[in-house]
């Protein structure tokens, strides 16, 4: 399958008869069978003959005439802590590998599939999704495509979904968002992730990180192609000739924390990308978003994150502790120093953090940011567990801000073609979705042109 195919021209050519399914199957099962190639690291499991079925039978209901789903016979790859029918559910880890097969598919699994998109398989995954880097010591790191050769990370905890799109082994991946893991891994890579609000998906026969923060979007390589995975996902309509007004758009950028630690190419893009939306007319607002400073000391104790994995955990870390990558296991501990008077005081933080900070939106359209502040470091720097600690809190840092709202965001590629990639996120409070990729499409559109 040939790279940077978004979904509306795979249905195009498969509505057309100029491809079939099968044939998008086996090109993504050659690359990822491909023994020079991240086939192993990406998926830790490939059900080949399932996706060979269901393209067949999509391609037979073609040529009989009948009218299929617009998005059927397009491969996607599915992230490994989502439940599909007759196979285990590892989430990344070595924990859960003789549990039972899952009796059913998720919920946003068996959406997909009755919108006729052909399971690839599962890919790899930060333990648990408890981390923004990506690493993996079980199954291996897929390596970022940018700068190969030197070994840099994918972004987390998305990983697998990522290089499964840019390697062209699946035409989008799903994801999940609790702390920027859709939205990381795209950013890294140059590609678009989505994190819709978190209400908007339903997370039945997810593996959890956080019950309060999870969400569910996909990763792909337009606007477009996130928004109609998020249509099907969430049952709602899908606006994708939608663009918001550029002129006239208020665009905050937020002068706390967000903007620090930029290294040089995240710095150039980022003012850049600013730059054209404030020639296409938009409203550049330097806004203080002075709440932004608060969040360490919420989730000081380990936040929802912590205090919602420990007990999942508990009694898996007793048996299996030491299956456990040490770097993930650590983090869950947190959870248990955490006392029901900690975790209701978080929930009314919580809610007087998100009322006072959506009030900068009152004059606002969107917030727009650096994804992540630098590009994707090397797997060599992060062998130490405090260079670890430290890139994982930063790549981390803004995508949070989002989740914690409850808002929805996207990031977006605006580096120039052949440099480093480098993310733009943009955000609004929960429930604008639908604004929220309005503006993204006009964005996406702006920074194409140049």
């Amino acid at each position: 399958m040939p790279p940077l195919m978004s979904l509306e021209h795979l249905s195009a050519e498969l509505d057309a008869g100029r491809l079939t399914s099968r044939e998008l199957v086996e090109a993504c099962l050659a690359r990822i069978a491909d023994p020079s190639g991240q086939g192993a690291r990406v998926y830790v499991a490939v059900d080949a003959d399932g996706a060979r079925r269901a393209a067949d039978a999509v391609d037979a209901a073609r040529a009989r005439g009948e009218r299929t789903r617009r998005l059927a016979g397009i491969p996607i790859s599915i992230k490994d802590l989502f439940d599909i029918e007759g196979q285990v559910t590892t989430a990344g880890s070595r924990v859960l590998a003789d549990a039972p097969p899952a009796a059913r598919d998720a919920v946003a699994v068996a959406r997909l599939r009755e919108a006729g998109f052909v399971v690839m398989g599962r890919t790899n995954m930060t333990e648990f999704a408890y981390s923004g880097l990506g690493l993996n010591p079980h199954y291996g790191t897929p390596l970022n495509p940018y700068d190969r050769q030197t070994g840099r990370i994918p972004g987390g905890s998305s990983s697998g979904a990522a290089v499964s799109v840019t390697d062209g082994m699946a035409a989008v991946g799903l994801g999940t968002d609790t702390g920027g893991s859709c939205r990381i891994p795209a950013a890294l890579t140059g590609l678009t992730g989505f994190k819709p609000t978190a209400a908007r998906v339903p997370a039945t026969g997810a593996f959890p990180l956080s019950t309060t923060l999870d969400s569910i979007g996909g990763i792909g390589h337009t606007v477009n192609c996130c928004a109609l995975v998020d249509a099907i996902l969430s049952g709602e309509p899908v606006y994708p000739d939608e663009h918001a007004p550029l002129a006239g758009l208020r665009v905050g950028v937020p002068q706390t924390l967000a903007l620090d630690g930029m290294d040089g190419d995240v710095g150039k893009a980022f003012q850049a990308a600013l730059q054209r939306l404030s020639q296409a007319g938009a409203a550049i607002v330097e806004a203080p978003f002075a709440e932004f400073s608060e969040l360490a000391a919420i989730n000081a104790k380990g936040g929802y994150t912590a205090a919602e994995s420990y007990p999942l955990h508990r009694d898996m870390m007793a048996r299996h502790g030491g299956l456990y990558d040490p770097r993930v296991k650590v983090r869950i501990e947190k959870g248990a120093q955490m006392t029901v008077q900690d975790i209701a005081g978080l929930h009314a933080r919580r809610a007087d953090w998100i009322r006072r900070t959506n009030r900068h939106f009152e004059t606002l359209d969107v917030i727009a940011c650096p994804t992540v502040p630098v590009i994707a470091p090397t797997v060599r720097e992060l062998a130490d567990d405090e260079a670890y600690g430290r890139a994982n809190l930063l790549v981390l840092r803004n995508p949070t801000f989002i989740n914690f709202l409850d808002g929805c965001a996207i990031s977006l590629p605006c580096h120039e073609p052949g440099a480093a990639p480098v993310g733009l996120m943009l955000a609004a409070p929960g429930g604008q979705d639908r604004r929220l990729l309005a503006a993204a499409r006009a964005v996406e559109a702006l920074l194409a042109a140049r």
